[in-house]
């Protein structure tokens, strides 16, 4: 009695036992507010002892515990019956547990069938009964024992199983409630709809067997009459939710509370996404698709064309060849060179270290604009500008742009033969949507925990330059040239739309990337095993795919036109017209690989080692003239326009292998 006593002694109060909870809860919302899902335990309203329909009492207690009035915890003929039991199977089998050895067990031991915990779980009992009412008790039983389906207490489970408030339970629903106890898997009534009710059958002549419903009631209570709530779908939101609850552990490492994380995505704009990607997407292919706001906030995400059947998230861990869409990076490098969209190029057979790319139909233009080479994806062009400018220039400016998979700097690198993510090169063209601004996608706007105190809230910051304004103005006037007039036709919606096609060999993937009023979208087609798809290409099934969700996502939105006019920067002016006094513009990148306004600095700063004077620059001296100009005034430069090939330079011993970025 003493060990009951103290034991009693140092339980929680009723009160806090009450507002006690078992696991983490978390809801998430959509941008809008509304719940996209709830993860982990479900805890409904906490319903009093009198509120609590009798039938539901009557079940519970007629099923699990006939003697609960009568005993003080625990039942000497439960258990001996239990041990008798135990002796003649050779392993427990039957338990002897009453109501309040469960509710002791729920609230604070575990499930394992141990001497040690079965004598833990008697005292707990004994001083649970102690200290509380049989009414108490059987209150705080109903309110935290588990159901099934995620589901604790009464109340969550009628709102699972019943689409009902708890205390509405009827005598039928009750019996069903009361089966889930004994196995809340095996019974649940979204799982097996006939065990559930075979089960029932069992409860309600229990509870006429101890008295609790007359002949009568069991007669009427017509279990066929009971609607259960349908399974909620397990549709594309999970993608997304998949995706961005992990980052949790990040943000908030230690949190261990019940919370509700605020979310970015558009429940409008997914609905949308996975209608485009299941209507157009070929029989037999899969389709993923992001689209993020102009900030990076993640809008849609689309893993694949069903959930149920892969939970593979193809919009952020598959990694594929992008084809011509990686010509983004191919006229970034060269825009950034020098090269203008007008400036002439020849469409022509070329040879680049033994490969020879050609033309999607084998055919060759002659003499053409940078802007069309672009627009109709040209190869050979994308060939002789790459292997100008340098493959290396190429693969950094992909690595500039948060592409973080590996990148083949061997030629045909400029065609797309280094495997991506679509999340990633979604992010690309939104950082050139930003007028080449730095984006980072992102999911999870706020948390804030039930009793609405924030707990993390996502900070505006300022995107770093990634390329001057004038490289974006003319890629932009590339992209929308494509969308106009060029390969990606399919994909205009009836207001300015700048994007890119790609397509790999033997039509395994197919891509559309693209931006209008804000909303850059990408949209990737293909088989998981990468064969063939008849018939795929960027500008068919992707581009489709992603008018007809951008129709949805742009609507609400005011038209925007882009800006496509070049303005050069001063250093690019001739030198007449510069301004080399204070206040001139110029542009150069930081030893942290950032795009600076201004002049670089030549001191060293504070902590570096200073060279003496009469030993020269720290970097050693510098020649005389540029190379470049050099070239140009002995007239074996090539004419304004053209880039020169650099040589390939040498791998160093402790760089990557040849080859890669």
């Amino acid at each position: 009695m003493v060990a009951v006593y103290m034991e009693a002694s140092s339980l929680p109060g009723f009160d806090e036992l009450k507002s006690s909870q078992n696991g983490q809860t978390i809801v998430v919302r959509a941008r809008d507010g509304s719940q996209l899902v709830a993860l982990g335990p479900s805890y409904g309203k906490w319903l009093g002892y009198q509120d609590i329909p009798q039938v539901m009492k009557d079940a519970i207690v007629s099923t699990e515990d006939r003697r609960f009035r009568s005993h003080v915890g625990i039942d000497p003929i439960g258990i001996v019956r239990s041990l008798w039991v135990r002796v003649q199977a050779g392993h427990w089998k039957q338990g002897g547990s009453t109501l309040t050895q469960q509710l002791a067990r729920t609230v604070f031991l575990n499930n394992s069938r141990t001497f040690n915990r079965k004598g833990r779980e008697a005292l707990l009992a004994l001083a649970l009964e102690w200290k509380f009412s049989k009414n108490e008790i059987l209150e705080l039983y109903l309110n935290k024992v588990y159901f099934g389906g995620g589901a604790y207490g009464i109340d969550s489970a009628s709102r699972r199983f019943f689409n009902h408030p708890g205390n509405q339970l009827s005598l039928p629903e009750a019996a069903i409630m009361a089966g889930l106890v004994k196995a809340p898997s095996h019974y649940s009534p979204t799982a097996d709809a006939k065990a559930a009710v075979d089960r029932a059958k069992v409860v309600l002549n229990v509870m006429q067997d101890a008295g609790a419903i007359s002949a009568d009631q069991l007669a009427n209570a017509r279990l066929d009459a009971v609607r259960i709530a349908p399974e909620a779908a397990q549709n594309s939101v999970r993608y997304f939710t998949d995706w961005a609850l992990p980052q949790l552990d990040l943000l908030l490492p230690d949190n261990k509370e019940a919370i509700e994380v605020w979310t970015t995505l558009d429940p409008a704009m997914q609905t949308a996404a996975t209608d485009a990607v299941r209507a157009n997407a070929p029989n037999g292919a899969q389709g993923a698709l992001v689209s993020l706001d102009r900030d990076g906030a993640v809008l849609a995400m689309v893993g694949g064309t069903d959930y149920v059947t892969s939970n593979y998230n193809r919009a952020t861990n598959a990694v594929r060849q992008p084809g011509s869409a990686w010509k983004l990076f191919v006229y970034l490098a060269a825009l950034e060179a020098g090269v203008k969209p007008g400036d002439k190029v020849t469409d022509q057979p070329v040879t680049i270290d033994g490969w020879s790319p050609r033309n999607s139909g084998g055919t060759y233009a002659g003499e053409i604009d940078v802007r069309t080479a672009f627009a109709y994806s040209k190869n050979t062009v994308a060939a002789q500008l790459g292997s100008q400018v340098g493959f290396d220039a190429v693969a950094a400016m992909a690595r500039r742009f948060g592409i973080t998979t590996p990148i083949n700097t061997m030629p045909a690198m400029v065609l797309g033969s280094s495997d991506v993510r679509l999340i990633d090169m979604a992010r690309a063209f939104a950082e050139v949507s930003a007028r080449g601004t730095s984006v980072e996608p992102y999911g999870i706007a706020k948390v804030t925990a039930s009793d609405g105190r924030v707990l993390y809230q996502r900070s505006q910051t300022q995107g770093q330059a990634l390329i001057t304004p004038d490289v974006a103005a003319g890629i932009t006037d590339l992209l929308q040239t494509a969308v106009n007039i060029g390969s990606g036709k399919a994909a205009q919606i009836g207001r300015p739309v700048a994007g890119k096609t790609g397509t790999t060999t033997s039509n395994k993937d197919g891509w559309f990337m693209g931006f209008s009023s804000g909303i850059t979208t990408g949209v990737w087609m293909g088989r998981d095993d990468a064969r063939t798809v008849p018939g795929l290409q960027g500008g068919t099934a992707p581009a489709r795919a992603f008018a007809q969700y951008m129709k949805v996502a742009v609507a609400q939105r005011p038209v925007e036109q882009f800006q496509t006019q070049v303005t050069l920067p001063e250093y690019q002016l001739e030198p007449d017209d510069q301004a080399y006094g204070p206040g001139a513009q110029s542009y150069y990148y930081d030893d942290q690989g950032r795009l600076v306004q201004g002049t670089p600095s030549r001191d060293p700063g504070p902590g570096t080692p200073q060279v003496p004077a009469d030993q020269g620059d720290a970097y050693g001296p510098g020649p005389a003239a540029n190379e470049d100009f050099l070239d140009q005034a002995t007239g074996s430069a090539p004419p304004p326009g053209k880039l020169k090939p650099k040589p390939k330079p040498k791998p160093k011993p402790s760089s990557p292998p040849p080859g890669y970025f």
